[in-house]
């Protein structure tokens, strides 16, 4: 698992064409599900703002990053809870941020 240094932006499109800026929190891998995943926050909000994190699995580029990858949704529970059990974990871990 890596925190990010440097501030990676990824914009993301919904369904009706807007667009809308996000700060990759973190990315990490997980061995079980044989995936990696990105979360990501609105880009602009404030390390203590409480916001929505949007959680994604996609596949790395070469580097191991999101920059162009292509994100897909979550589909299981067991993989969503998963994935809430990293983000209590670097919320809750200040050497992680």
């Amino acid at each position: 698992m890596a925190a990010n240094n440097q501030e990676e932006l990824i914009t993301l499109v919904d369904d009706k064409g807007n667009e809308t800026l996000y700060q990759v929190l973190f990315t990490f891998e997980s061995e079980d599900y044989g995936k990696s995943y990105i979360l990501l926050v609105p880009a602009g909000s404030e390390p203590e703002e409480q916001v929505d994190v949007l959680a994604f699995a996609f596949n790395p580029d070469e580097n191991g990053d999101a920059k162009d990858a292509e994100l897909f949704d979550i589909e299981s529970d067991e993989e969503w809870d998963m994935v809430e059990g990293v983000l209590d974990t670097f919320l809750n871990d200040e050497n992680m941020r």
